[in-house]
């Protein structure tokens, strides 16, 4: 099953430093955060603030290509996560032809932003996620992991009452 989710905005992780993108549910209260990369934060930021550059950022580029040649993105979905990595597609309409294209969610998320296309997380996803998953998960190159009950409820707790003064940039 598909959930309907909004980008809820984007913080620094105190922890690492590093930004982490938080897709919450449109009817509901479950967040899904993902960690990325910083050109994709910067680009999901830019358009979130209406940042206009002299020249377009690759997401901006790819917007312009997407409407120069007629194609619409009905939606972008975050499909799996395997080995601590998500997966997305973006559907891509033009004429009477869809396709499904694998992307990187952050760069899914900056289309779908540009492009005003909804976005869904597998609800399997939300399952195998860290912070939802059942089972505990072994820590891997340093990444955050959370491997106890305990550990999942302190980072659920976290990410719940996170001050809106740690959020970058949010919707």
């Amino acid at each position: 099953m598909k959930i309907r989710m909004v980008l809820h905005g984007i913080a620094m992780d105190p922890m690492s430093n590093s930004p982490v993108m938080l897709l919450k549910e449109v009817e509901g209260d479950r967040i899904l955060p993902i960690w990325i990369g910083v050109l994709e934060a910067t680009s999901i930021a830019a358009k979130l603030e209406n940042i206009q550059f002299p020249r377009p950022l690759t997401h901006d580029l790819m917007k312009n290509i997407f409407e120069s040649l007629g194609i619409t993105i009905p939606k972008v979905e975050i499909v799996d996560l395997r080995d601590n990595t998500y997966y997305a597609v973006i559907t891509v309409a033009t004429g009477d032809k869809t396709l499904e294209i694998d992307s990187r969610p952050s760069d899914a998320i900056a289309l779908a932003l540009r492009l005003n296309a909804e976005i869904f997380v597998e609800e399997e996803v939300l399952k195998k996620s860290q912070l939802y998953s059942d089972t505990p998960v072994a820590e891997k190159q340093g990444e955050m992991v959370v491997t106890t009950e305990e550990e999942k409820e302190k980072l659920k707790e976290m990410l719940e009452t996170l001050d809106p003064k740690l959020f970058k940039y949010k919707m």
